[in-house]
């Protein structure tokens, strides 16, 4: 089992900026990749980023050099740095963290891009 603790959205105005964590904890040495989703209201939940367990990342077309996807092992904590925020960025951010059995999902943290 793996259970996973997001936080760290928010309001921000746009061509701003937000850090989203996601912490692991359980079996976390199950984890190969930890990947960030997110669910805009009325779409569905859609790729944003990964990041592996050798920090390999890899990024949707629409967030490339704008979000960047690290991980702080000692920690069990990935993040999301988002810059340049537009509102069409505005959603319900998850991570999930894929096993070999599966996929565990976080709680989501909202992101709104407004001015």
């Amino acid at each position: 089992q793996v259970q996973l603790v997001e936080s760290g959205g928010g309001l921000v105005q746009p061509g701003g900026s937000l850090r989203l964590s996601c912490t692991a904890s359980g079996s976390v040495s199950t984890i190969y990749a930890m990947n960030w989703y997110r669910q805009a209201p009325g779409n569905q939940r859609v790729w944003v980023a990964t990041i592996t367990r050798s920090d390999r990342t890899t990024y949707t077309d629409s967030v490339k050099g704008r979000f960047t996807c690290s991980r702080d092992s000692a920690r069990n904590t990935v993040y999301l740095q988002m810059n340049n925020l537009k509102p069409d960025d505005t959603a319900v951010y998850y991570c999930n963290a894929a096993i070999s059995l599966g996929v565990y999902w976080g709680q989501g943290t909202q992101v709104t891009v407004s001015s």
